[in-house]
């Protein structure tokens, strides 16, 4: 086994990443690193050392067989593991020094995040934070895939190692001549005639949406899809809907947010990684996230492996 993983392992590597980037070769190549045309060499390589058919040329495009998308999904986390473990010890050596790829949710992008940032690079300049922002599927895919390291989630996710760290509330925003905008709080079912504007369905608070107004007895009239937060707000200072969003402390004008009323309208943030090995640097931001955010959250939560 040691010959074949010595032979393969650059190889595997290629095809995890053409897998990841759906048989799109240049794409792939350029998340590697490498030129278009070793891309290809290392899948060729791969086939032939294999004896097995990895490609299948459709016209101008590449698709994967069965069996590469196999392997594909057999070594992406053995391989992830090695480069952390590689990256553990050649960082144990100087846990001060390295690079950490992180990630953070669209709905962060402002306030706390960038200031706990900003205050990590002041401890230790000597750790690279290479900053991913995305929706919570795609943080979550990337740890998976080993794109990430570390990565704040919302909502926590199922099948990666993770730690509660906080939570997200969510309230109504409604344009601020709204019959509603004067209340200190709101129920749900007062919501029951108003146009609704959303993320699309396959987002996490879209479903949250579509639940609690299902348990507050209607089905909400989504209007308006919208997949980013700060268009939806101001869609909401025109007048063309009413949402529920994550609470911002900050003032946007022509709206107002307000708490719902009852318990349980709220997200779990959560602190997360692909595997159980993680190098020194990202230890060190792991530490120093947790630092940061509810102590009592912190305190009362388990790690986690969905």
């Amino acid at each position: 086994m040691d010959q074949w993983t010595a032979r393969c392992a650059p190889q595997l590597r290629a095809l995890v990443e053409l897998a990841a980037h759906d048989g799109h070769i240049t794409q792939a190549a350029r998340a590697l690193g490498i030129p278009q045309s070793s891309m290809s060499r290392r899948i060729h390589a791969l086939q032939a050392a294999l004896g097995v058919p990895l490609l299948i040329h459709d016209g101008r495009t590449v698709r994967l067989t069965p069996e590469a998308l196999l392997l594909a999904a057999r070594t992406r986390e053995p391989l992830a593991e090695l480069d952390h473990t590689l990256a553990e010890v050649t960082g144990d050596a100087d846990p001060d020094r390295g690079t950490v790829r992180f990630g953070f949710p669209l709905t962060m992008g402002s306030g706390h995040i960038p200031d706990l940032l900003a205050a990590f690079r002041h401890r230790h300049p000597g750790i690279r934070v290479l900053l991913k922002q995305a929706h919570g599927s795609e943080l979550g895919a990337q740890l998976l895939t080993g794109h990430l390291d570390l990565a704040v989630v919302i909502p926590a996710p199922e099948r990666l190692h993770h730690m509660t760290i906080g939570a997200q509330h969510i309230h109504i925003a409604v344009p601020e001549d709204h019959r509603l905008a004067g209340a200190e709080r709101v129920r749900l079912d007062e919501l029951s005639g108003e146009t609704f504007i959303a993320n699309p369905p396959s987002y996490n608070l879209r479903q949250l949406t579509e639940r609690w107004c299902r348990e507050a007895g209607y089905a909400p009239n989504v209007a308006i899809e919208v997949t980013e937060f700060g268009t939806i707000r101001e869609l909401i200072g025109r007048g063309l809907g009413v949402a529920l969003l994550p609470h911002d402390d900050r003032a946007f004008p022509g709206i107002r947010e307000i708490p719902l009323a009852g318990d349980g309208y709220h997200r779990a943030i959560a602190l997360a990684w692909g595997t159980a090995t993680r190098a020194a640097p990202t230890r060190r931001l792991n530490d120093f996230m947790l630092q940061h955010f509810s102590p009592e959250a912190v305190n009362s939560a388990a790690i986690r492996k969905g």
